[in-house]
This record gives C-alpha cells, sequence and structure tokens, in this order.
C-alpha cells in the first residue's frame, strides 16, 4: 500500500473544492497521488435556466475535471448517480467498495455524515448520504473479502483504509495551512463557471472568511488560512 496514495470521494462536482482543495493542492505538491470519486454529476445544479438539464452533467464533469487539474490532481472518477436523490444505499457502498479496492488509497477523505447546524448548506441531503456511504465502505466493505462477491469476481483483492478525514464537521481536529496554496483553490472553484455567478471578488473574500475563520478556532496566526478536518483511523 502507498502511503501517498489518497481517494477523495464527494456528492457533486466542486464539494472537493470548497472543502479541501487547498489541502489536496498541498498533498499533490508533496507527491501524493490524489483520485477523486464523485458519486454524481452534478445535474441539478447550475442557475441558467436557458441551459437544457440534458447539458448540465457533462458541462459540470467538464468543470470539475479542469478544477482537479489545477490542483494537481488527474484522475477524476465519476459513478453517475442523480443529484438530489442521493442515499447511502448498498449499491452506492458497492460502488464506492470497487473504486477503494481499485484505488487502494491508504487515505480517503469525504464529507461527513453528520448534519452540520452551524454551517447548514454543508449538510445538503446528498453530502450526508455520500459521507455515510463512504464510511460504509471504507468499514466494514471495502476490507471484508466476503462484502460485494461480485468485486472479488471481478478480481477486485479487499482492501483496508488506514485514516478517513472528514470535511464540513462540527468538530475538526485536524488543521492544514492552506495559506500557501489558496490561490489553486480559487483557481480550482473558478473552473466550476456553471456554479457561480460571484466570481469577481465575492468569492475570494468568501474563502479567505472562511479560512481566517476556521484558523482562529484553531489558534492560528493572523494572516493564516485553514482547512479543517476530523481524522479517523481505522485500526
Amino acid at each position: 500500500m502507498d502511503d501517498n496514495t489518497v481517494l477523495v470521494i464527494t456528492a457533486h462536482p466542486d464539494d472537493v473544492d470548497f472543502g479541501a482543495a487547498g489541502t489536496v493542492a498541498s498533498w499533490t505538491a508533496a507527491g501524493a497521488s490524489v483520485t477523486y470519486c464523485v458519486v454524481t454529476d452534478g445535474d441539478a445544479g447550475g442557475f441558467d435556466p436557458n441551459v437544457p438539464r440534458r447539458e448540465i452533467g457533462p458541462i459540470r464533469r467538464a468543470e470539475q475535471i479542469a478544477a482537479a487539474g489545477k490542483v494537481g490532481v488527474s484522475n477524476v472518477i465519476f459513478l453517475g448517480y442523480p443529484d438530489g436523490r442521493l442515499t447511502a444505499s448498498i449499491e452506492l457502498r458497492r460502488d464506492l467498495s470497487r473504486v477503494i479496492r481499485k484505488v487502494r488509497p491508504s487515505r480517503v477523505l469525504c464529507q461527513s455524515p453528520e448534519r452540520n447546524y452551524s454551517r447548514i448548506f454543508a449538510s445538503h441531503p446528498d453530502h450526508l448520504a455520500a459521507g455515510e456511504a463512504a464510511l460504509c465502505a471504507v468499514y466494514p466493505d471495502a476490507r471484508n473479502p466476503f462484502a460485494h462477491p461480485e468485486l472479488g469476481a471481478e478480481g477486485l483483492e479487499a482492501h483496508t483504509v488506514g485514516e478517513v478525514w472528514m470535511m464540513g464537521t462540527e468538530s475538526p481536529d485536524t488543521f492544514v495551512d492552506i495559506t500557501a496554496t489558496f490561490d489553486a483553490k480559487l483557481a480550482a472553484l473558478r473552473a466550476h463557471v456553471s456554479q457561480l455567478t460571484d466570481q469577481d471578488g465575492k468569492l475570494e473574500e468568501r474563502m479567505r472568511g472562511w479560512g481566517t475563520h476556521q484558523a482562529k478556532a484553531a489558534g492560528r496566526p493572523e494572516g493564516t488560512l485553514i482547512e479543517a478536518f476530523r481524522r479517523i483511523s481505522t485500526s
């Protein structure tokens, strides 16, 4: 198992960029191999009623691939589940277990399955479902050779993920300084043109505000920008 292999699981295109793109940029700069797994195509997103619904999914896939490139990620997997109707189904657990067994990461970064009452927008129902399914895939599914026997039939051996990092949690315990990678985070976010209407100054102000708030909560010096996570050992 490669200690520098990371799998990021999110519900929608752009979720990772709001929550963790600065951290991902720091990992890839240090030589980590990072793969994104996006459960839906984000086809319920967008703001322009003149864009046909059938075009939104492909647009958002392309935007996520472009955003990933801004932070050094070249491998993006889409599972194609419907946006806005996600549940932590056994089928989703199986599909995420398949990805885990293929990628064989030492670390999985995912969304929290617990509602965040301080930041309600972090707790979109799809986020909660993706987080729950990701945790179930990490433990027990992907590591259990007798779970999802069809995966074994595909030649995918069981794999144990060493740790999980959760974003969007009310109880973070791990803080990553993204001051040096903040510009890369902004570039990734700005790739999501179909989703953002406030790119001229407001987006940067908003992201700096979040990073500064997390830095204060973590007791970091003024001027520092932080992304916060809850880190879980699976051993």
